[in-house]
């Protein structure tokens, strides 16, 4: 019988609430959304294009600590709090993603836990 994993990595925020940064279960990785704080300073970048940079930096953490990366993410879930930013939030998106592109929803959110926060990321992805 399989069992699920956490994944908690030190390269990642702590989470705000009860819940893990990521759960693993067989090959299957599932990150929790994943806001801009840096890991290790605790600060927040102002602005979409650099939270967006940070939020995948960190979920890129997650991910290598499980044994996966960016490249093996299968779908993401984008919460934004201004649509109006979905295209500067998309260019750095795309920047971090290469030539893979995950299947995506984007929603626009009316708040994120976080003071300042414009943009939260959760994914699923595989360990190859």
């Amino acid at each position: 019988m399989s069992t699920h994993r956490l994944i908690s990595p030190a390269a990642a925020p702590t989470p705000l609430g009860p819940y893990s940064p990521a759960v693993g279960f067989e090959r299957l990785v599932f990150v929790s959304g994943q806001g801009a704080r840096h890991p290790v300073t605790g600060h927040m970048p102002e602005g979409i294009e650099a939270q967006t940079e940070q939020v995948l930096r960190n979920v890129e953490a997650i991910l290598k600590a499980a044994g996966s990366d960016l490249q093996h993410v299968l779908r993401c879930g984008v919460f934004l709090i201004d649509m109006r930013e979905f295209d500067r939030m998309n260019a750095v998106y795309a920047r971090m993603f290469g030539t893979h592109r995950p299947a995506r929803t984007t929603i626009q959110a009316a708040a994120l836990p976080g003071e300042g926060l414009r943009v939260e990321i959760d994914c699923w992805a595989y360990v190859p």
